[in-house]
């Protein structure tokens, strides 16, 4: 990966919803990084009264609470199933674009500046563990094995792994066989089977091993993905991205069945950019224009509702009472378990 090789390209889970937010830089990570790379000084994400209703990217839960990243550095936190939202204190303004907790206290986050943050309360403060200044890209997802082993993936290529709970993050982006430097949009766990990487052009790569090796796949689609995620069902996972584009696989990428997608007027052609597994089994998948498609039987089939606000959706996480919580273009909503309903 070459320092200032530069490939004006906008495709990206982030993309999807505000297209001015394009990836124009690349530079490198070190080789292993501490702390931060790079000198700048420490700016915190400014408390607002209306960072509830501010772009939002991601939300998950951290035990029974709720917390949602996005724009400016914001991160909130709800205990009381999206009703209420607080502002966490966040020592960046940077878009943050993803957030992983493997517990109810100890959770990460990353975005733009190759920022990588992390919490031991929950959500409720952040401190900075990683940052590439040079790089003047996003990491744009984040997912751990366990309490100390985790990965980063994100424009040009960038896959980076810790073994140490984030205190160091070592670039490991040669383990994937990725000459183009596509942009990695998504990794996710697939029941019984490893880990699994979706990104630009169609691009995807799995390991069987923890990340140690990872193999590359000819895909269904030459477009980008945006998203991945494993079912409930042992080596079976759903790719999604541009147009609606949707696919299913039951032996963990070897081979894929186009899902469709029919709303009421035809074919489903919104971008789709985030997912979740609920805990009775079934999935809700995001997207452009206010899209929310609900599966019952594993991904095999899907119902599609559209919101009257059409407003766009970046990911989906269960309120843990029936309900959904959705984030995107406008903030933080509860909706009921189609999407369409709005409860606040």
């Amino acid at each position: 990966m070459g320092v200032g090789f530069y490939r004006p390209r906008a495709s990206r889970k982030v993309a999807v919803l505000v297209t001015a937010l394009s990836l124009m830089g690349a530079g490198v990570f070190s080789t292993i990084a501490q702390a931060t790379t790079g000198t700048v000084a420490s700016v915190s994400a400014i408390e607002s009264a209306m960072a509830e209703k501010s772009l939002m990217i991601d939300v998950v839960h951290a035990g029974k609470r709720l917390v949602a990243v996005g724009d400016r550095g914001h991160i909130l936190y709800s205990d009381d199933q999206g009703a209420h939202w607080t502002q966490a204190k966040v020592p960046t303004r940077q878009l943050l674009t993803a957030v992983y907790f493997v517990d109810d206290q100890r959770g990460w986050a990353v975005g733009h500046d190759a920022q990588i943050l992390a919490s031991a309360d929950g959500g409720a403060t952040w401190t900075q563990q990683f940052q590439d200044l040079k790089r003047e890209a996003p990491l744009l997802d984040i997912l751990f094995n366990d309490a100390n082993h985790g990965f980063a993936v994100g424009a040009y290529g960038a896959l980076i792994e810790t073994t140490d709970a984030g205190k160091t993050w070592q670039d490991i982006s040669d383990r994937l066989d990725n000459e183009d430097q596509y942009h990695l949009n998504a990794i996710a766990r697939v029941k019984d089977a490893g880990l699994f990487i979706v990104g630009e052009q169609g691009s995807m790569f799995r390991s069987s091993d923890d990340g140690q090796t990872w193999e590359k796949l000819e895909g269904p689609y030459e477009g980008s993905l945006f998203g991945v995620i494993g079912t409930a069902q042992p080596r079976t996972l759903l790719a999604y991205g541009l147009r609606g584009n949707l696919y299913r696989s039951t032996d963990f990428g070897d081979t894929w069945t186009p899902v469709e997608l029919k709303a009421a007027r035809g074919a489903l052609e919104f971008g789709l950019s985030g997912a979740t597994l609920m805990g009775d089994g079934s999935l809700v998948v995001v997207g452009h224009g206010g899209s929310v498609v609900v599966s019952q039987d594993d991904g095999v089939t899907f119902s599609v509702y559209n919101r009257a606000d059409r407003i766009s959706l970046s990911a989906v996480t269960a309120a843990g009472n029936g309900n959904l919580i959705l984030v995107g273009q406008g903030g933080v909503r509860v909706a009921g378990p189609t999407g369409t309903e709005l409860i606040k």
